[in-house]
């Protein structure tokens, strides 16, 4: 416990050298002077450990006794401060870092979102930024409660969000509505019809009756399953009951083929760069942008920007609210230039082939064939495609068939 409280005050070791030391230790003694760590030296000189506040009482002491008095070190946190003493910019520079953890800690640098997968988190962060909640918003203006509230009426597909504060951090957690099952309306009757040309190769009735099986071909608008039910009458009798209507239901796959077709023009407008690009160098901060100087100028009609950004990090991975960027601003002229026929032609197939499994649904693609020509300046590919899906569809009574 001593050695820690001399540690906290800090102590000074001196040595005193000459006839008699002894008499500076009695002095020391007589005028109440706290002194520990004795050490006699081999030249006949004498060391002691005093505190740091009875440390200029010892020279008078010192003269009195005809001793020559050397201080040997100081130690303790007094003498460790005292290193820096001159070194104004490190107490400057210490003084601004608590000055900006007591004034950051009021603001938020962070926004995190959670819990999210259909709708983008930059949306979510786009509409808290328009309610006041971005890095740079003094936190103790933000109405939690009235932001909730808000970005459940303008995000439909969130069905719940908490916004919780701590530190210089905002976490976002949200939950995603979770669509309602589609609900089929027994009381509508009506019947299934074929909504494309094929070969049914899968015919499963639940309710109602039909005519068709596997094997047949259809066209579009055939009725494959009525809701027209016969009542037979009982056994051994010649007559009917009569007819029963019923909303017809059941699962009809077939094999149809499809026919998709897309188009691009042999010549295309590029952009080309015209000149050096115009420089701007900026920091954005708690996200407002201060521009600190910019270089060059940007020639031509149109302009195309791109910009690279350097942010630091938190150890977790999260960007600190601080940006340093060069926005780079590119001028160019257009001009026509022929395209890339085989570059064109993949482009084009894959854009048929994502239509085409849109469409197809949870159907099956067996079989594709692509054709592609050129024709009135215009490259054109069309893909036939042999698919096996569900091709019924419940029109209701009195619908027409649309």
């Amino acid at each position: 416990m001593r050695r820690a409280v001399n540690f906290l005050r800090g102590s000074v070791e001196v040595e005193a050298s000459g006839p008699f030391p002894e008499r500076f230790l009695n002095l020391c003694a007589q005028r109440g002077v706290v002194f520990w760590g004795v050490t006699w030296m081999d030249s006949g000189a004498v060391r002691i450990q005093v505190p740091r506040s009875a440390r200029r009482s010892l020279d008078a002491l010192a003269q009195r006794a005809g001793c020559t008095l050397t201080e040997v070190e100081r130690s303790g946190i007094p003498a460790f401060l005292a290193r820096f003493r001159r070194r104004y910019s490190l107490w400057v520079g210490l003084s601004l870092s608590v000055l900006a953890v007591l004034f950051l800690s009021h603001f938020v640098l962070v926004v995190d979102v959670q819990g999210n997968d259909r709708v983008p988190t930059a949306e979510i962060l786009a509409t808290l930024r328009r309610l006041g909640v971005h890095p740079g918003t003094f936190s103790p203006t933000i109405d939690i409660d009235n932001v909730e509230e808000e970005v459940l009426l303008e995000l439909e597909d969130l069905s719940w969000i908490a916004i919780n504060r701590s530190g210089v951090r905002a976490e976002v957690l949200v939950r995603e509505r979770v669509e309602p099952p589609e609900v089929v309306d027994e009381d509508e009757l009506g019947d299934v019809i074929a909504e494309r040309d094929g070969v049914i190769t899968r015919l499963e009735v639940l309710s109602g009756e039909s005519d068709w099986k596997v094997g047949d071909p259809v066209a579009k608008g055939d009725v494959l399953i009525r809701g027209d039910v016969l009542l037979e009458g009982p056994l051994y009798s010649e007559s009917d009951v009569g007819w029963q209507q019923v909303r017809a239901q059941g699962q009809i796959e077939a094999i149809t083929r499809r026919t998709l077709e897309a188009a691009i023009p042999l010549t295309a407008s590029v952009k080309q760069d015209t000149g050096d690009p115009e420089r701007h160098l900026f920091v954005e901060w708690m996200g407002r942008r201060f521009d600190l100087f910019s270089w060059g100028t940007a020639q031509g009609s149109g302009r195309k920007k791109s910009a690279q950004l350097w942010s630091p990090q938190l150890p977790d991975g999260l960007a600190l609210p601080v940006v340093v960027g060069v926005e780079r601003i590119q001028g160019y002229e257009t001009a026509s230039a022929p395209v890339d026929l085989a570059a064109a032609e993949n482009l084009l197939r894959e854009q048929l082939e994502l239509s085409l499994r849109e469409q197809v649904g949870k159907g099956e693609i067996t079989h594709t064939q692509f054709t592609s020509v050129v024709r009135d300046g215009l490259l054109t590919v069309t893909l036939i495609a042999d698919c096996v899906e569900e091709i019924g569809r419940f029109v209701p009574d009195g619908a027409g068939g649309a």
